[in-house]
């Protein structure tokens, strides 16, 4: 049953990517009709004139896909302006590139999204068909088979079961088909191998110094817990300790009482001392992993959580405990300022990267400038070289989708 739900759920996944992929197939199609046009003028000399407007829509088709396939993977730069000069842009190899992606997306990513779209349209006109058969003049009409003769009820769960192979040959061909579409644009619109590294660089760059801000706030905060909590509780049980011992001499009975006070005084020192050590690293991640120490989480929550894990290989220590933190966050955000009756943890490893999302019913309208931790949160994805993605309209739901590179 298991097996079940995550082939559903994968295969809503893909078609969510191939409608997706439909929409700038159709840009590339409409691109790649253009350029024909654009070719047969040029027989005559007016299509040269034509020419650098082209290769600006075949860029602009191009940078769409690169940000869909960076919403659904590894991030994929833009590249720099088309260069100047025909000719000049013609040698350009990632204009080339651009080129031969429209070629192929506007046809093969074309078709694959027409008939992503068109198995689940016939899986639901063929199985709801015995309830709307009788509208149906009796002859050759079934729906999608011209030539089936229709005679009863008989022949319409025959088509109705029709209609079940085709939503069993959607749900097992969804994924392949949204991995063959994607595959031209993640093979032909990166950056041609040792072409520019410097927007690569500028990303590290970044990606660097909020590593270093993460950890600067991260240590600020670990200061801020012990001087305010553990600090002031210890130096309280020193005082009770110094009147215990002068009590002692005045008042034994005394001394009973504030010997109670310090030992409890200590016993919260020692409490507020595991929160910021649990702070630093969680031991329960070491214990019982990551599913086990969401599992924790899940359970405290004062919202009812509902967690699912699919993580089948521990990854990095750090990695994990940054999707510990997120959650962590992502849940304490749920129970202080959503007002959600319930909340939704997704956690799973797809390839080479481990992918978070929470999801609650509130109120929406979550802004990161506001101060709930939603900064503190990108600032920590980022510092991995993960991403973060935050959807959360007035009235909600609130989406909160973050993916962190964990390696193969």
């Amino acid at each position: 049953m298991e097996h079940v739900r995550r082939r559903v759920r994968a295969s809503v996944d893909a078609l969510e990517h191939l409608v997706g992929g439909l929409g700038t197939a159709v840009l590339a199609l409409g691109t790649l009709l253009g350029a024909v046009v654009v070719a047969a003028a040029c027989v005559g000399g007016v299509g040269l004139l034509l020419v650098p407007g082209l290769l600006q829509a075949v860029r602009s088709a191009a940078d769409r896909e690169r940000a869909r396939l960076s919403r659904w993977g590894p991030p994929i730069p833009e590249p720099g302006p088309v260069p100047a000069g025909l000719r000049t842009a013609l040698r350009d190899p990632v204009v080339r590139r651009e080129l031969r992606w429209v070629a192929t997306h506007g046809t093969l990513g074309f078709g694959a999204g027409l008939l992503a779209l068109t198995l689940p349209i016939y899986a639901v006109q063929d199985i709801t068909f015995p309830l709307w058969y009788r509208l149906v003049t009796p002859g050759p009409g079934a729906p999608g088979i011209w030539w089936w003769h229709i005679d009863g009820l008989g022949d319409a769960l025959a088509v109705a079961l029709l209609g079940v192979g085709w939503l069993v040959l959607a749900v097992a061909s969804g994924p392949a088909l949204a991995r063959l579409q994607a595959r031209p644009g993640r093979r032909l619109l990166p950056p041609p191998p040792g072409f520019d590294l410097s927007l690569r660089v500028a990303e590290l760059t970044a990606t660097r110094a909020a590593a270093l801000d993460a950890h600067a706030v991260e240590l600020r905060r670990i200061e801020r817990s012990l001087h305010d909590g553990t600090q002031n509780r210890l130096v309280a049980v020193n005082v009770l300790l110094g009147a215990a011992r002068r009590a002692l001499r005045r008042d034994p009975a005394r001394a009973d009482e504030i010997l109670e006070r310090a030992q409890n005084a200590a016993e919260q020192a020692l409490g507020e001392l595991r929160t910021v050590v649990r702070g630093i690293l969680p031991p329960v991640l070491g214990d019982r992993g990551l599913a086990g120490a969401l599992t924790g989480l899940a359970a405290e929550c004062a919202v009812p959580c509902r967690l699912r894990v699919d993580v089948d290989v521990r990854c990095a220590a750090a990695v994990e405990a940054t999707a510990y933190f997120v959650v962590a966050e992502a849940l304490t955000n749920v129970v202080r300022h959503s007002g959600a009756d319930a909340v939704e943890v997704d956690v799973r490893r797809e390839r080479d990267r481990l992918l978070v999302t929470v999801t609650d019913d509130g109120r929406g309208d979550a802004d990161e400038t506001r101060g709930s931790g939603l900064t503190g949160i990108r600032r920590r994805v980022e510092a991995y070289d993960g991403r973060m993605t935050l959807t959360s309209p007035p009235g909600g739901p609130t989406r909160m989708h973050v993916e962190l590179p964990c390696g193969l």
